[in-house]
């Protein structure tokens, strides 16, 4: 049996109940968890904030954690699944940016996020060492990580702030 391939399944805000009132910017997206999916759910992020007058330079480091995390949800959480969905929320909170990533994937190991490993960057590419630096970025850029295992889902919560992001809003 071959497996079936999921497509993109549309903005959670189109499956809001109605009355929904949010006062602050918002996007929130429901896409399986496949690496073509992931690329556009980046792109849509990155217009997301750049829709805010977000330049460029100031979506990089949002950019490189959300690649990091949505990556190793179909990595990790997705490992030999087929039909993984990911819902990604992210909020603009005044000066600050929250985040929300949910899988039904397997759970983090240990029930905690990996703390990573920082490496050193001024040798050649092809002596850095492989693995562990993602969580390494996704400690240091971002504040209030919070990862919670329930029932059958993962919840990866986070904030990027104006310490990262320089916000001139």
């Amino acid at each position: 049996m071959r497996p079936e391939r999921l497509e993109f399944m549309g903005h959670a805000h189109d499956h809001l109940k109605p009355g929904s009132n949010r006062h602050e910017p918002r996007l929130f997206l429901v896409f399986p968890g496949d690496p073509m999916a992931v690329r556009g759910a980046l792109k849509k992020a990155m217009n997301f904030l750049r829709g805010l007058d977000f330049s460029q330079e100031e979506c990089g480091p949002v950019e490189l954690v959300l690649a990091e995390a949505l990556n190793n949800v179909i990595e990790h959480a997705y490992e030999g699944q087929v039909h993984g969905v990911i819902e990604l929320s992210i909020e603009q909170q005044g000066e600050v940016l929250e985040f929300v990533i949910l899988d039904d994937g397997l759970p983090m190991p240990g029930g905690n996020t990996p703390k990573g490993r920082e490496h050193d960057l001024t040798c050649d590419v092809i002596d850095l060492p492989e693995g562990g630096f993602g969580w390494f970025l996704i400690h240091e850029l971002t504040r209030d990580l919070v990862y919670i295992r329930t029932g059958n889902r993962n919840r990866l919560m986070f904030s990027i702030g104006p310490s990262v992001v320089n916000l001139q809003h």
